[in-house]
């Protein structure tokens, strides 16, 4: 929990510079003040995908900030104690993640990754609206879950289930 008594959820991806950003900059703004998302990366690219920041922007959100960081930042003692970590790309979910403060509840996300498509225009930003809109459509799923009243198999069946609902 964070010191508001938001719940800490932790975004991961290997870079870092479009899915992970876009689900930590979509939670913090659906979360309602209930969750403090934050995202990182196992290999990050040290900057955020233009293409991210667009599709961020040009759905109203504020993107100053923003930047591509190491999972490390979040391991050490002074790190913030996560409720949920969730990887939303299939190379973050194979690696052997650090130890996270708190045992989190630990969820696969899978996205594709929209950086991949780099031609044409309007491919690049088709893969990354369709990028936003799922992470969007879980997040949104996973707000409306009574947290706090559920246990932790509920819990990580019910995000298991999100994650699996929208493939």
């Amino acid at each position: 929990m964070s010191d508001s008594g938001a719940m800490n959820v932790l975004f991961l991806c290997t870079g870092n510079s479009a899915r992970s950003i876009m689900a930590e900059v979509v939670l913090n703004a659906l979360g309602g003040g209930r969750f403090r998302a934050y995202s990182a990366g196992s290999h990050p690219t040290g900057t955020v995908n233009p293409a991210a920041l667009d599709e961020l922007a040009r759905r109203g959100h504020d993107t100053s900030g923003l930047h591509s960081k190491s999972w490390r930042a979040f391991a050490g003692d002074s790190a913030p104690e996560f409720g949920l970590v969730f990887t939303v790309c299939d190379n973050a979910a194979n690696e052997t993640c650090p130890v996270w403060h708190g045992s989190p509840i630990t969820v696969h996300w899978g996205i594709p990754d929209p950086a991949r498509v780099t031609e044409p225009d309007d491919a690049v930003r088709d893969a990354f609206r369709a990028a936003y809109d799922r992470l969007s459509r879980r997040i949104a799923g996973l707000v409306a879950l009574p947290i706090e009243a559920m246990s932790v198999a509920e819990l990580r069946a019910a995000l298991d289930a999100l994650g699996d609902a929208d493939p």
